[in-house]
């Protein structure tokens, strides 16, 4: 059934699969990033990769119809990710299920909250580890970024810009010159895929840092910092050790801060509030 949502994840950007994935952590996996009001969280412009949203409106029509008000748009989104894993060449994870919905969403949240694309790896664990992950799935969470690609907006300043302590491949950096050729991109729609297999769950995204050739700094200092430097090479050396340690840490993240019984509610549209 949750064939209906691989458009929305394949025409997402790397990036906003990622923002996707961490905007859960604002008011949990909620679904609040759906709504459609005057503080809609895609109003946030580290969420404008993420689209196709009409792909989810149209499989909670089709759930309403056969089972009305049983089907959250957070246990959609929450399924949708699992299946877009799966079918990517990923594992199939055991999604618990029982969310709501919520009630408010918050632009001004996004804003503060989610990571920018220069996140280092203190402010990267500090926030995963935060949610009860433990190192390797912190890491591993990271590897979602083995899909699709990233647009060349958020790079600009780190290909023309170059951080020393950086230490990215040279031969990498320049492809990077030549995908975004541009200082300042005159569209945000350019895109450099993340690995050489952007539409395949795999571990070749562990393979491809570990060499300096990750799209984003925290990509690249992952694979350099003394604390996560050996989880990496073991991603990069074993995909099912990777796949099982993904798996883990994608149910804590859609686990975290959910609503349940009267705290929520099951919307009837994805975009906005019962009435």
């Amino acid at each position: 059934m949750f064939l209906h949502l691989l458009p929305f994840f394949a025409c997402c950007s790397m990036t906003a699969k990622f923002r996707f994935t961490i905007s859960l952590l604002l008011q949990g996996c909620d679904a609040s990033i759906l709504l459609n009001s005057k503080d809609s969280e895609m109003k946030c412009s580290k969420n404008f990769g993420i689209r196709k949203l009409e792909a989810i409106a149209r499989l909670k029509f089709i759930l309403e119809v056969a089972c009305p008000r049983q089907v959250s748009c957070a246990d959609i989104i929450a399924l949708a990710a699992r299946d877009s894993v799966a079918l990517s060449g990923g594992p199939l994870i055991q999604v618990p299920l029982g969310r709501k919905d919520s009630t408010t969403c918050n632009t001004q949240l996004a804003d503060v909250h989610l990571p920018s694309t220069t996140i280092d790896v203190d402010g990267f664990l500090r926030i995963f580890m935060g949610k009860g992950m433990n190192l390797q799935e912190s890491v591993a969470i990271l590897g979602g970024h083995t899909l699709g690609a990233g647009h060349c907006i958020n790079i600009v300043d780190r290909i023309y810009k170059p951080n020393p302590i950086d230490q990215m491949d040279p031969n990498y950096h320049l492809a990077l010159k030549l995908g975004c050729p541009s200082k300042i991109p005159i569209t945000n729609l350019t895109i450099i895929p993340n690995d050489i297999t952007p539409s395949i769950f795999d571990n070749q995204y562990y393979r491809e840092i570990s060499l300096g050739k990750g799209l984003f700094s925290i990509d690249t200092t992952l694979s350099r910092d003394p604390r996560t430097v050996t989880i990496v090479n073991q991603f990069a050396a074993d995909q099912d050790y990777f796949f099982e340690a993904f798996s883990s840490a994608f149910v804590k993240l859609s686990s975290a801060n959910v609503l349940t019984g009267n705290m929520g509610e099951v919307r009837l549209q994805c975009d906005q509030v019962n009435r």
